[in-house]
């Protein structure tokens, strides 16, 4: 009898633990899942901070030109104004 009793508590044991198993596995998977999701935003952050870049850089070249031909006009208007002044 005592046989049938140890038997029982191996059996019951090794139960719980697939159990206990099973539940870790299941978990480990959807942190896997969350990893992979958390990883997945995280690329699309960085890939749209290096949009944001690039924009940026073209804008502060586009800024730069505007700055470069207001120059232009404005030597330009002067230039104008002595031509008309030399010209009276």
């Amino acid at each position: 009898m005592m046989s049938s009793s140890v038997s029982f508590r191996i059996t019951r044991t090794a139960e719980d633990l697939a159990e206990t198993i099973a539940v870790l596995s299941q978990k480990l998977i959807k942190l896997e899942q969350r990893q992979e999701a958390l990883e997945c935003q995280l690329q699309q952050q960085k890939t749209a901070q290096a949009v944001g870049d690039e924009e940026l850089a073209a804008l502060e070249g586009i800024e730069q030109q505007l700055r470069d031909t207001r120059a232009l006009l404005e030597t330009r208007a002067d230039d104008l104004c002595l031509d008309e002044d030399l010209a009276a």
